[in-house]
């Protein structure tokens, strides 16, 4: 059976796109079939995708009412996008989807999950609170339901799969600038990208930040990691490890190839305006440490020789 985690994701990728472009209905669906096709996998259940998608979009009008009495200190249009969508996501599921498909635990438990995962820090209390809020308005229920037993994977057991991404950086006019790519989730991350069968880290991770960037980088050092699981429609749970390093760069115009892992931007930032950015934050610390060893070059270059 497709992962239906998977699936909602991609349903949330488009409901985004539609929600923040002003998309029509037609163009909506559109949409969909652009993101099974690029996110979906071998294995997908794409008439699960269409009729969710179908769904909230014939309720929103019901959905978004039931939002505004459930979280009356937030109106609909000073929610966040991301926030928004899930929302809808979750409460079409919750009021309107097959209990016996969707038991109301699982289209809570499944929007959280996407709100940790896209949203920001507060995204998931946020949903939680809207969600939780609602389903004790509908009397618990399957709250006595005993769920099946659980046949999880082991997380040790789950199988690896490496990466490799950088912080690239350039001095442009005696300043560091970072090269940063924008998600379609509303936050900017690191390049990076799966090693090809036989490629070393070094090799791949520069590969990949030429094909998604457009640009050619030298790597100098290893400044971290970091590991998340993941889910593939056919292959189920595994583990993704992405080495990260630091990677120097010429100062040149950046170049977002098409269809990267859902991204829809790429730019140059200097050091001081990397503060205001919205990272996810498994990042940050990644981010910090670079910021931090490029600082430590600037102090060098003005300290001068004894």
């Amino acid at each position: 059976m497709a992962n239906r985690h998977l699936a909602r994701s991609i349903v949330l990728q488009t409901l985004f796109e539609w929600d923040t472009t002003r998309a029509s209905e037609k163009e909506a669906r559109a949409i969909l079939a652009r993101n099974i096709a690029e996110f979906g996998g071998e294995d997908v259940d794409q008439s699960f995708m269409d009729a969710l998608l179908s769904g909230v979009l014939a309720k929103r009008d019901d959905i978004d009412l039931v939002i505004g009495k459930a979280a009356p200190d937030w109106p609909l249009e000073r929610i966040a996008p991301v926030d928004r969508n899930i929302l809808r996501l979750g409460l079409f599921e919750l009021l309107f989807a097959d209990r016996a498909q969707v038991p109301a635990k699982v289209a809570i438990n499944e929007a959280i999950e996407l709100a940790k995962t896209f949203g920001g820090d507060s995204s998931g209390r946020f949903v939680n609170g809207v969600l939780g809020a609602i389903y004790k308005e509908l009397g618990e229920p399957g709250k006595d339901e005993k769920g099946k037993k659980s046949s999880k994977v082991k997380y040790e057991d789950m199988p690896l799969q490496a990466l490799g991404g950088a912080v690239v950086y350039a001095k442009h006019e005696g300043q560091y600038y970072l090269a940063l790519v924008h998600d379609v989730f509303g936050h900017w991350t690191l390049s990076k990208g799966k090693l090809e069968p036989g490629e070393s880290i070094e090799k791949g991770t520069a590969r990949e930040i030429k094909e998604e960037m457009g640009i050619d980088i030298t790597i100098e050092e290893k400044i971290g990691e970091n590991e998340y699981v993941a889910s593939h429609p056919e292959k189920g749970k595994y583990r993704k490890h992405v080495s990260y390093f630091l990677a120097r760069a010429d100062y040149v115009p950046l170049k977002l190839e098409p269809g990267k892992g859902g991204l829809d931007d790429t730019k140059w930032f200097r050091l001081q305006d990397i503060i205001d950015l919205n990272f996810y934050d498994d990042m940050l610390p990644i981010v910090t440490a670079a910021v931090q060893k490029l600082l430590d070059k600037a102090s060098d270059e003005k300290t001068p020789y004894a």
